[in-house]
């Protein structure tokens, strides 16, 4: 009965657990413009992996695992929002800046690479219409990669930085971006050698004087000549030196200045209006092909006509082809001057050089009569 009622408990533990966790939604609601960041835990998927394993066994796994997201019904994520994992026992990422308001509804996967099992969590983003902030700037922090940047602690020192050098707190992160998305390039793996990341911010004040300085004519020539330019007096906030910005790299947007999107274009009937009588074009005139012919035929022809005429000089009348050929007359002189000696010699010759030769009683058929040298050798043994 012990036994039964164990083994009814664990059934029910795991219905329970698998119910929880294909069920389980995490909703969020986020205004435009205003950068979204969520952190998969990767110990909150290893309590859906090995649920029992601590109740009863009392073990512990640290395994490694791998995030894989997608929209509900889409093959990818929405055009905003990305996936970041550096490696199997770090922690997943989704980041991004919605852009126009809507709800998306994200499936996380999470794939144990020690068990290959498989979890399931649903996120549930719903995005709401709101004004964006209207002076927005871009800093690139060099020594900083995009995964180091995203946790909210973080976050929270690069805009304390960011708040003094614009003289106010009420500022926001707008956007961060890798610097591999920007066409940056893959750095070395070694240390001090870092990717580098966008942070955009912006507020509803009006930029300060230290930022200002960016747009001095001083500044971008500077920038141009491709020195290392240095924080401004009196503007450098840098706490920490690894999120100290680069300026070369700073731009601002004002957004109140920009000029509005153009319209959308007019739907129309869907039917073309009439361009009077369809004139077809005309035959295309005749062309005459000897010209073609000549090329592709006659020259040709015409050269390889030169070519053996010039071997033929070269060979019968050059000195070079008449040693050739004296050699070659040489040769079969000497050919023949040898076969008539071997013939006058007084020693037969060996019987198996002889016609109709045989093998196994050493005789040999005498050689046929005929002025035809080209008897089939059928006929010769018939």
């Amino acid at each position: 009965r012990c036994c039964l009622m164990t083994t009814l408990s664990y059934c029910l533990t795991v219905c329970a657990v698998s119910l929880l966790g294909a069920n389980a939604e995490i909703k969020f609601t986020i205004p435009v413009g205003k950068f979204f960041t969520y952190e998969l835990m990767r110990e909150t998927f290893q309590n859906d992996f090995e649920p029992l394993s601590k109740l009863y066994a009392g073990r512990l796994y640290d395994d490694p695992m791998i995030f894989k997201c997608n929209r509900q019904n889409f093959p990818d994520l929405p055009e905003w929002l990305r996936l970041t994992q550096r490696h199997p026992y770090d922690n997943g990422f989704l980041y991004g800046t919605p852009t126009s308001p809507g709800k998306s509804i994200i499936e996380i996967y999470a794939v144990n690479k020690r068990s290959y099992e498989t979890a399931r969590h649903i996120l549930v983003i719903k995005v709401t219409a709101e004004r964006m902030l209207p002076y927005q700037a871009e800093f690139f922090i060099k020594l900083r990669e995009i995964e180091k940047v995203l946790p909210s602690s973080v976050q929270d020192e690069i805009k304390q930085d960011l708040q003094k050098l614009w003289d106010t707190e009420a500022l926001e992160i707008v956007n961060i971006t890798n610097a591999l998305d920007r066409g940056g390039r893959v750095p070395l793996p070694l240390a001090g050698h870092f990717e580098g990341v966008y942070v955009k911010v912006g507020s509803e004040q009006y930029f300060s004087d230290c930022l200002m300085r960016v747009l001095t004519p001083e500044h971008q020539q500077q920038c141009t000549a491709g020195a290392k330019v240095r924080a401004p007096g009196g503007c450098n906030f840098c706490t920490i030196p690894s999120n100290c910005i680069t300026w070369c790299k700073t731009e601002l947007f004002d957004l109140t200045k920009q000029e509005p999107a153009p319209p959308a274009p007019t739907m129309g009937s869907g039917i073309l209006e009439d361009g009077g009588e369809f004139d077809p074009p005309q035959s295309p005139p005749s062309r005459d092909f000897f010209p073609d012919y000549i090329v592709t035929v006659i020259v040709p022809l015409i050269l390889a006509i030169i070519l053996c005429i010039l071997l033929a000089y070269v060979m019968f009348c050059r000195r070079e082809g008449v040693i050739q050929l004296y050699h070659h007359h040489t040769i079969h002189g000497n050919t023949d001057e040898l076969r008539c000696m071997a013939g006058n010699r007084g020693v037969p010759p060996p019987l198996s050089t002889m016609p109709m030769f045989n093998s196994r009683t050493g005789e040999g058929a005498p050689p046929l009569q005929s002025d035809s040298p080209t008897i089939p050798l059928i006929m010769a043994q018939q």
